[in-house]
């Protein structure tokens, strides 16, 4: 239901009767609406970052795809929870936002360690992982809210956006590696 709609519109009412369980029930697991959602939420989390390749035979380019485009997939399951997570009532909500920054670590480290281990220092490569990950996820939001570009040129964007960030020493190296057809 939190997919389907914005927070404010989800009862509790309505997620008991939808799971066939009674609200006392509900709310015996659950005190609040607020930490269903967050449960629901590490929930999704967790199953996003599983099916984020980390696969050592897979080339840095071929993972950063990967990972990119189950990303973009997730906000397109759930555009509400993007927007609301990202800019509405949950973006100052310390449990939901140490899940964000969890994610976001796990993905931020993959990277890092890849590239140093590509040769990039990893002081560099903290800084430019970290913009990227910050440009990636305020590039999604817009896209999700307004749609003005398509799906392949967000892509696109990202992942000319991760060369950019690493500099010239690497630049072209993983947008290169990724085989896509540029829109216009």
């Amino acid at each position: 239901m939190f997919a389907e709609m914005p927070y404010e519109d989800v009862q509790m009412d309505d997620i008991a009767a939808r799971a066939h369980v009674s609200r006392a029930t509900l709310y015996h697991y659950f005190p609040c609406k607020r930490d269903l959602y967050a449960a629901i939420f590490r929930r999704a989390s967790s199953r996003m970052l599983a099916h984020m390749s980390d696969d050592p035979q897979l080339s840095l380019a071929e993972q950063l795809a990967t990972g990119l485009e189950a990303h973009i997939q997730s906000f397109v399951d759930r555009p509400f929870e993007a927007v609301t997570i990202n800019r509405g009532v949950w973006s100052d909500d310390p449990a939901v936002q140490a899940i964000v920054a969890e994610e976001l670590n796990v993905v931020g480290q993959r990277l890092i360690d890849q590239l140093v281990e590509d040769g990039c220092l990893r002081e560099a490569a903290e800084i430019a992982v970290e913009a990227w990950l910050a440009f990636v996820r305020a590039a999604c939001v817009k896209w999700i809210e307004s749609k003005n570009i398509s799906r392949a040129d967000l892509t696109e964007m990202c992942l000319r956006a991760f060369d950019c960030a690493l500099g010239s020493r690497l630049r072209g190296r993983i947008y290169s590696g990724y085989a896509t057809e540029p829109t216009r």
